[in-house]
């Protein structure tokens, strides 16, 4: 049995799989399989994946059903007790599975790891991901109790980041299917994981979100996607300290994507179950302008984030 299964949903990513399949065989740790799952891709991504000849790829496809049934149905076909994903447009440095296992080696009662990680907004801009917890220092690595207090900017879990013994990945029932296209189906997966089991992190960053990857499903339109239903963790916001601030950032987040997308009835939905004490004093501002200025501040970001600059409305 390998140390580790790696969950690879792909879908329409000829450009970018065979990068995310070199950077696996430079891991200096080998131990691992590959659970690749071809989701219906209707561009050349099989053609760059089947130019790859290594026995420790378990290749499978199908029907196009969307990111959160692959990787439910990859864990299926994962032979080994820790479950780690990787997109197919992510990156992970040399060292990334060596820090997962450090983790988990010092940590073997939890239940989920994470290692921090960082951004790449463009070619020559990253940044790592923003969260108090990474002031401990890099080397810093523990249980995290409080996940919410330290997931309000960026969230200590991040998919390409993240491990699961399987047999607590299945007890969660994995990702909800009922949310499609990004819109949140991974934070749906990690408030329920928080409100079992604390997270073992480390501060290392050893893992990349391309946030200019090609066909990322966050860039589906607002109106077509599934959004998940926050309302339901309302009532365990009573006894978890931060959820309920974390929650309200959320809705913030998916009120203004319906704002931009001219869904003024969803947008409100959002709003008034958020209490805007948790919110800052930016993102209440936001929060009242039309759409078109919306627009131009996202420009104005993306203009700034080209010079070097990351600009959030969550700090």
């Amino acid at each position: 049995m390998p140390e580790f299964s790696i969950i690879i949903p792909l879908y329409n990513k000829e450009k970018d799989i065979a990068k995310t399949l070199n950077s696996l065989f430079l891991q200096t740790e080998t131990d691992y399989e590959i659970v690749l799952v071809n989701d219906g891709s209707t561009d050349g991504s099989e053609a760059v994946v089947q130019q790859f000849d290594d026995p420790r790829i378990k290749y499978f496809t199908k029907e196009n059903e969307g990111v959160s049934k692959t990787r439910n149905f990859a864990v299926t076909k994962a032979s080994s007790e820790h479950i780690v994903f990787l997109d197919a447009d992510d990156y992970w440095h040399p060292n990334h599975l060596e820090n997962l296992l450090d983790l988990i080696t010092t940590f073997p009662d939890a239940t989920w790891y994470a290692t921090a990680y960082e951004k790449r907004h463009h070619r020559s801009f990253i940044t790592p991901m923003l969260s108090p917890i990474l002031e401990k220092g890099k080397h810093w690595k523990g249980l995290v109790p409080n996940y919410f207090e330290n997931s309000l900017i960026d969230s200590l879990a991040w998919t390409s980041a993240v491990c699961f013994k399987k047999a607590f990945f299945e007890k969660l029932q994995g990702f909800d299917t009922a949310i499609t296209h990004g819109a949140g189906e991974d934070t749906d997966l990690w408030i329920r994981a928080a409100l079992q089991e604390p997270i073992a992190f480390t501060c290392l960053i050893t893992a990349r979100h391309n946030l200019d990857g090609s066909n990322r499903i966050s860039h589906t339109p607002t109106l077509i996607r599934k959004f998940m239903d926050l309302d339901v963790y309302e009532a365990e916001a009573k006894h978890h300290p931060g959820l309920k601030k974390y929650l309200d950032l959320n809705r913030f987040s998916f009120a203004m994507q319906h704002k931009m997308a001219g869904d003024h009835t969803t947008y409100k939905h959002f709003v008034q179950k958020i209490d805007l004490q948790n919110l800052t004093k930016k993102q209440r501002y936001i929060l009242k302008q039309p759409k078109q200025l919306l627009h131009l501040i996202l420009k104005g970001k993306a203009l700034v984030e080209k010079l070097g600059v990351r600009l959030t409305s969550f700090n």
